[in-house]
């Protein structure tokens, strides 16, 4: 009985030290960390044919109401723009961005980050993310390019 009691009591210690280092990282998550594993899973997701605005760990990444936003659009056949909403193109080298994501550091706008990234290692592509820190995390809220105003 003794060696099952100290048994439990040491999973339930190892669980709550698990899930504190979980609770420490999240919370030290910072706006370009998060940009970058947002894309890390974006195009592993859509290089395996899945349209990762239909996935629901969309919302994990990306706001609620930016997320619905963009699936109603997409329902509607009306989003925004003539390429990607995230990549800002219509294709590119899904290995070489994969490969080749460099995030700057955020500019604070009051309670918005605003992340530059550039893809790529040949034809480099800059977008800005903007995240707002929602619980314990930062979610984008809107992706724009860096180009001329067409």
């Amino acid at each position: 009985m003794k060696k099952l009691l100290t048994l439990a009591v040491s999973v339930l210690m190892l669980a709550g030290g698990l899930l504190f280092q979980q609770r420490a990282f999240a919370d030290s998550a910072t706006p370009d960390a998060s940009t970058k594993a947002f894309y890390t899973w974006y195009i592993e997701l859509q290089s395996k044919q899945t349209y990762p605005l239909l996935d629901k760990r969309i919302y994990v990444y990306v706001t609620k109401t930016t997320a619905d936003r963009l699936r109603s659009a997409y329902r509607h056949n009306r989003l925004p723009g003539d390429s990607d909403y995230f990549t800002k193109v219509q294709d590119y080298d899904e290995q070489d961005w994969l490969n080749n994501i460099a995030t700057h550091p955020p500019v604070m706008l009051g309670d918005v980050a605003v992340v530059p990234v550039t893809f790529g290692s040949k034809d480099k592509i800059s977008l800005l993310v903007f995240l707002r820190k929602q619980g314990d995390g930062w979610k984008i809220i809107k992706v724009d390019d860096t180009l001329d105003y067409r």
